[in-house]
């Protein structure tokens, strides 16, 4: 990324998988055409993914350009949500700065997979389309069970959890209902495992979520087609060794 930046938002994480932001210092400068730097596609905005509209990648500024082209190139597809919220550049960065200290960081008994199945589960109650979608391919990838976030979607509590995941889910549904929290709720996390700066995660990612599916449902964010058959049927890698030597 440019060294000269103040702000930057840095590499995606699973967008190879698909893209995870690390916070770091953001360029607010000129758009990315005025700054010299290529436009990774083509192709028109999209007006099929949001009610809003999608700016050209000429006309934003450079360093929301280079992380799109930075995801784009990593994962084959750009997801539709950085199109989207690419319609407001300082909102955009506010967005994915908190997005990657609440799903990235290293810190704290959740596991990356353990973040993405709260986000199916309360998007599933908020009835989100994209973060469904999009979340439960992470969720797929990360934990390596194509069926577990299908089986939430529908009803959480007649799905395969372990105790752990399950008390997790309880909690995270509570912030999520706007349930009054007890000493209870934290009594049930610390049972299977889980501290208060975990019950802190936990809330502050249905919370954040909460605010994303409500910005999706006002945009009619469309999810990725890619997004779909992700982490469903494992890789033939055997496949890949075939092709590699016949190259």
């Amino acid at each position: 990324m440019a060294t000269s930046i103040v702000y930057k938002l840095s590499r995606p994480l699973v967008f190879t998988q698909l893209a995870s932001l690390r916070t770091g210092f953001v360029f607010r400068g000129k758009p990315a055409a005025a700054a010299g730097t290529r436009r990774f596609s083509s192709e028109p905005p999209s007006d099929k993914i949001s009610r809003y509209p999608v700016p050209y990648r000429k006309d934003l500024p450079y360093d929301i350009v280079e992380l799109m082209e930075e995801v784009e190139s990593k994962g084959g597809f750009l997801p539709n949500v950085f199109k989207v919220l690419s319609h407001r550049p300082a909102e955009f960065r506010a967005f994915f700065a908190y997005y990657n200290e609440l799903m990235n960081k290293e810190t704290g008994r959740l596991t990356k997979a353990d973040r993405e199945l709260i986000v199916v589960t309360t998007s599933a109650h908020n009835q989100c389309l994209y973060c469904v979608v999009s979340h439960s391919a992470l969720h797929r990838i990360y934990s390596k069970n194509p069926t577990l976030s299908d089986q939430v979607v529908v009803n959480y509590e007649n799905a395969e959890l372990g105790p752990r995941e399950r008390a997790m889910l309880d909690f995270a549904m509570a912030v999520c209902r706007c349930d009054t929290i007890t000493e209870q709720h934290f009594k049930s996390l610390e049972e299977v495992g889980f501290d208060r700066e975990d019950a802190w995660d936990i809330a502050a990612i249905a919370a954040f979520f909460a605010m994303s599916n409500r910005l999706a449902h006002l945009t009619d964010m469309r999810p990725n087609l890619e997004f779909y058959n992700m982490g469903r049927i494992p890789r033939d890698k055997s496949k890949d060794k075939t092709g590699g030597e016949s190259k």
